[in-house]
């Protein structure tokens, strides 16, 4: 008994100095357990912690994870680190193994290759997003979804809506048509409840959960089909399906009217891999893609479907929130409108075509504001191949992960300046009137480097479009006392959606 006690308090002495010696440290790297206790017990404001954590820390910081549990990883920040890992030495800090098996379902599409593989379908996306059938595709979709969808949507309002469910909706449809060619009207004043749709938002709750969990834990739970990977395979599987009929569909249609398929609204990416020349598919086959495969056709889906339904879903809630809390904000905006687009008040549902929201100089800004304060991923991950320094001095040892959190690289006085929690659309014009040109590893809202977003003109134009023209005609006012916090997720959405009551601007 005497042994035991005396044991006992050996245990406890250790730990008490443990803490002592870190009481003043960012997080104590316990025995066994690591930063893990640090981590739980901030995980419900985890963004700020980190942005806490970089401050503190002068832009690096290395957390220790569970002993054996591999999790470790280097928290970055510094813009000229930042430019190193995602450009100068780019190939020594791929994706990895591991980040493909988190992200599984993703298959072997663009986000998760590396290499030839991913070279050669960013330069097929890169083609699609070049074709000008695309670009009036885009436009055509979008029109028809904010008149048919979006707007009686708002019409119908009789209280307060989630606006952050009716962007999610609007987004979904919008790149279902684009992508597979295929509206699911998940956007309808009935609000359906959509299988797929929602398995789409499991599976990026179940990717959040592999993320925060040791790999040899996250497994075990996968082989025995418990908990959330027991949600997360059947949401896989939902989806899946969905994949493959819709792409069963197209391949019917494509054989059946191949030119008529290729033209205005009905032109989508399934069409585009079936009924295009040979010369695509050539290239392709020569890093080892077969684009009219069954495989090559769902992956890219998937992947270009993860990339378009959230990224813009979620920016667009923070825009609209910005928007209805700014009331200066939301003047400018409609001011500009009336100057460049020839809009006339009392023109009610007016649309704007892409061409029109090009010049819309200070909306641009306004995007790129909300981008740096709330961008959609607020997390990107990497890993080390070889034995590494960074310019900050930091050293990078082999097989190490290398976290970026965006969410914070916005908010830092390092970076932005001491007015970097202001929310300033004035930064981003310069002083001809234009908007000033930010290196990428700055405000890395869509990456750096080889692996920069070739959608980003793309999504600018979707969220310009959208934003005119809803602001426009309608005016939003945030439910009294709404919680509005980020969510703990792969994208940046808000915990509670966005409650909002909805005004008409213009008639009855």
């Amino acid at each position: 008994m005497v042994t035991e006690l005396a044991a006992f308090l050996c245990i406890v002495i250790v730990f008490l100095w443990i803490w002592w010696n870190g009481r003043n440290s960012i997080a104590i790297d316990w025995p066994i357990f690591g930063m893990i206790p640090s981590l739980l017990r901030n995980f419900d404001h985890i963004h700020d912690h980190a942005t806490s954590v970089l401050q503190r820390s002068k832009g690096t910081y290395v957390f220790k994870g569970p002993w054996f549990s591999g999790m470790d990883f280097l928290l970055i920040s510094d813009p000229l680190d930042v430019q190193y890992v995602l450009s100068k030495n780019f190939s020594n800090y791929p994706k990895g193994a591991e980040f493909k098996q988190i992200f599984e379902p993703l298959g072997d599409g663009i986000f998760n290759s590396d290499s030839d593989t991913w070279r050669a379908q960013r330069r097929i996306i890169h083609s699609l997003f070049k074709n000008k059938r695309f670009e009036l595709a885009v436009e055509i979709s979008l029109k028809q979804k904010i008149l048919q969808g979006l707007f009686p949507v708002l019409e119908n309002v009789s209280y307060e809506v989630d606006l952050q469910d009716v962007f999610q909706r609007f987004t979904f449809d919008n790149i279902c048509q684009l992508v597979i060619g295929f509206d699911p009207n998940s956007l309808s004043v009935e609000f359906p409840q959509i299988p797929y749709q929602k398995a789409f938002d499991d599976f990026e709750e179940g990717v959040i959960y592999r993320h925060a969990l040791p790999a040899s834990i996250w497994k075990l739970l996968r082989w025995l089909q418990i908990g959330k990977e027991k949600k997360f395979k059947t949401a896989w599987i939902v989806f899946d399906e969905f994949l493959e009929q819709c792409i069963a569909r197209k391949q019917k249609e494509v054989g059946q009217s191949c030119k008529e398929q290729m033209e205005g609204k009905d032109f989508n990416l399934l069409t585009y891999f079936l009924a295009e020349d040979e010369g695509l598919a050539q290239e392709a086959a020569e890093c080892g893609i077969l684009t009219k495969s069954n495989k090559f056709l769902r992956d890219m889906a998937f992947n270009l479907l993860a990339a378009g339904k959230d990224s813009v879903g979620a920016a667009l809630v923070w825009i609209f929130w910005v928007v209805a809390t700014h009331p200066d904000v939301e003047q400018k905006i409609l001011e500009e409108i009336k100057a460049n687009l020839g809009a006339e008040t009392g023109e009610q549902w007016r649309v704007f075509s892409i061409e029109e929201v090009r010049k819309l100089v200070y909306l641009h800004a306004v995007i790129c504001e909300v981008l740096r304060l709330y961008p959609p991923v607020p997390f990107e991950h990497k890993v080390s191949i070889e034995e590494d320094t960074l310019p900050s001095g930091h050293k990078v040892p082999r097989n190490m992960r290398i976290l970026f959190s965006l969410y914070s690289m916005g908010r830092l006085e390092e970076i932005w300046g001491k007015d970097c929690l202001e929310f300033k659309p004035e930064r981003w014009i310069s002083e001809g009137g234009g908007i000033k040109q930010v290196p990428s590893h700055k405000f890395i809202a869509f990456n750096a480097g080889p692996r920069s977003c070739i959608g980003r003109e793309l999504a600018f134009l979707q969220m310009k479009t959208i934003a005119a023209s809803v602001l426009w005609n309608y005016s939003f006012q945030v439910v009294e006392n709404h919680p509005v916090t980020p969510t703990i997720s792969i994208v940046l959405y808000m915990e509670k959606g966005l409650k909002v009551r909805v005004s008409k601007r213009f008639g009855s």
